[in-house]
């Protein structure tokens, strides 16, 4: 997105100058051609998409689906002016279907002399269902070109109708190479100094977005006289959290990858995705949540442990609050990534679910009820219930072989299916032998 060229010579020759300038440093910056923006080269060389396209001076409807800092609005603004087409912007967050009806009326003048127009909308997930279908005819008819921008999935967030008439292209967070740019041009613009450390620096706290990067860096040379040090990063930055859209994409991802790494027993990027989380700014509670599951889910009757484990975690958590607390919850994380696995609970509830939903819902069989008053007694309540501790078997225990418990209309049905794994395979074991029992009974 930043070009480490001299773009604005006038400007930088001249700090003087380029101070009585009041827009924010990264507008300052802001490229003017695609060949000064820097970035994103898996859409922009001359073999990918957006390169082909803005060579042969062509556009189309898209969505740029992105974090925040990555250039989205500048690119989506460069390829309008390489087409040779009008600019008309929005906001989703300030703009209604009023809005919307202004643009495409000033877009017809345009058409009517033979000028296309880019109609871009900045957060455009931010709209409303009636709000995006409000583009579809004029999308449709060629009145505009509607370039979208979103840091939200648009397979969520965008309506199918708009999205099947817009191709999506994904920006990456810049790399080190391309916030070293950014940091070049920012100190030659502010007429400022910066140490190879105070660099890595500021690319760490900017986390691959640019506009934070040079956001800091204008705080960052106001505070300094010539040179920036990495204490004068520090004041600037504050309390800098790294990228955590909390309910947004990159919270969810974080959030898969953890599970995922708890359930593929790696407790190293478990922990790693755990402590990023923490970093970003997400809540341990919520995370401490999502262990629970984690222990039901994909540990279950291996390792019974390991719920009561992440329950004593969160309340240890509850009670020395954050830092301190946040090492029971790492202490969880690591002990499910490390102990045997198993979904058969989770399978074992999803399956009973599906079957309960699909059959009517047949009485209690009379010799399952209990019976506490005479009258209950009278009416046949609990009669026949063999009680399983009076019929212990010698290999397997208090068993009533042969009992069924399911209604009299149903035949039994095998849902947990045990996995060969930590404790659970012990239960296997047993339920194998009572399977035998039963069978021994007469039990079909």
């Amino acid at each position: 997105m930043w070009s480490v060229a001299d773009l604005f010579a006038d400007q930088v020759s001249d700090p003087a100058a380029s101070s009585m300038d009041h827009r924010p440093l990264a507008d300052r910056l802001r490229p003017q051609t695609l060949s000064e923006y820097v970035g994103q080269r898996h859409l922009l060389a001359d073999d990918k998409p957006l390169g082909g396209l803005a060579a042969r001076r062509q556009i189309h409807s898209m969505l740029l689906w992105g974090p925040p800092g990555t250039g989205k609005t500048t690119l989506a603004k460069l390829l309008a002016a390489e087409a040779g087409c009008e600019w008309i912007s929005l906001s989703a967050v300030l703009s209604g279907v009023k809005e919307i009806r202004a643009a495409v009326a000033l877009a017809e003048q345009h058409l009517a002399q033979n000028r296309r127009t880019v109609l871009f909308v900045d957060e455009v997930h931010r709209f409303n269902k009636s709000q995006q279908d409000a583009f579809l005819p004029h999308v449709e008819a060629g009145t505009v070109t509607f370039i979208g921008a979103t840091t939200e999935n648009p397979s969520f967030e965008v309506n199918a109708a708009l999205l099947s008439r817009a191709r999506v292209y994904v920006l990456k967070s810049l790399d080190e190479d391309a916030l070293m740019q950014v940091i070049s041009r920012g100190l030659q613009l502010l007429d400022k100094s910066m140490s190879q450390p105070a660099c890595q620096q500021l690319i760490a706290l900017a986390d691959g977005d640019a506009r934070r990067l040079l956001n800091i860096l204008e705080i960052a040379a106001q505070l300094a006289e010539q040179e920036i040090l990495p204490n004068t990063l520090a004041a600037a930055s504050g309390e800098q959290l790294r990228r955590f859209d909390k309910g947004g994409d990159i919270f969810y991802e974080q959030i898969s990858a953890l599970h995922k790494s708890v359930r593929g027993s790696a407790p190293d990027a478990a922990l790693y995705w755990f402590c990023r989380m923490l970093d970003g700014g997400a809540d341990p509670r919520y995370v401490g949540r999502r262990l629970l599951r984690m222990a039901s889910e994909d540990i279950g009757n291996a390792d019974p442990r390991a719920l009561q484990l992440t329950e004593s975690a969160l309340a240890t958590f509850e009670r020395l609050g954050s830092p301190e607390g946040e090492l029971a919850l790492a202490q969880a994380v690591l002990y499910m990534a490390s102990v045997p696995k198993s979904d058969a609970a989770y399978a074992a509830f999803k399956e009973a679910m599906a079957f309960v939903r699909q059959t009517p819902s047949y009485d209690v069989p009379m010799h399952l009820r209990n019976a506490p008053t005479n009258l209950m007694q009278q009416m046949g309540y609990g009669q026949g219930y063999r009680h399983a501790h009076n019929e212990a078997l010698a290999d397997v225990g208090a068993y009533a072989a042969g009992e069924n418990y399911f209604p009299d209309e149903l035949q039994p049905t095998t849902f947990y299916h045990p996995a060969a794994a930590g404790l659970e395979s012990k239960i296997r074991d047993r339920l194998a032998a009572l399977t035998v029992a039963d069978k021994d009974a007469g039990q079909t």
